[in-house]
């Protein structure tokens, strides 16, 4: 099971998110999700962005319509701050997860689970952690 903490493990794991689309956004009690077809990356504090020119934070009325216009949504960018942000970028849109001690409710602010050999969802796949 790979577990990344430093930036460069963690880099390498978004760059696997490079020119996938997100298939699916889900809210699961306190937190969300997006889907790649496999890889899936959990919003643990809550997620703030940019689509169609529209600043949106969750769970502010509206974010929830927002987050779900990135299905379909291809990735071609992204940053990662350890400290501050990681960053999805989706051409002029933008998702981002504060990694900030005072954003998280815990010692994790996001984390990223791979996919197996089989493609499916899995830990034997990578695991990564912010």
């Amino acid at each position: 099971m790979n577990i990344a903490n430093d930036s460069n493990n963690s880099d390498d794991s978004l760059q696997l998110l490079m020119g996938l689309e997100v298939s699916a956004v889900s809210f699961v009690r306190d937190f969300v999700e997006l889907h790649f077809d496999g890889p899936v990356l959990r919003a643990l504090s809550d997620p703030l962005g940019v689509y169609g020119g529209r600043e949106w934070r969750f769970p502010e009325p509206g974010s929830m319509e927002l987050m779900r216009c990135y299905i379909d949504r291809t990735v071609d960018g992204f940053e990662l701050d350890p400290d501050r942000i990681l960053a999805l970028h989706f051409g002029e849109h933008r998702f981002v997860i504060p990694l900030d001690s005072d954003s998280s409710g815990g010692p994790e602010s996001a984390h990223m689970v791979g996919v197996d050999k089989r493609g499916r969802t899995s830990p034997r796949g990578g695991f990564w952690v912010w």
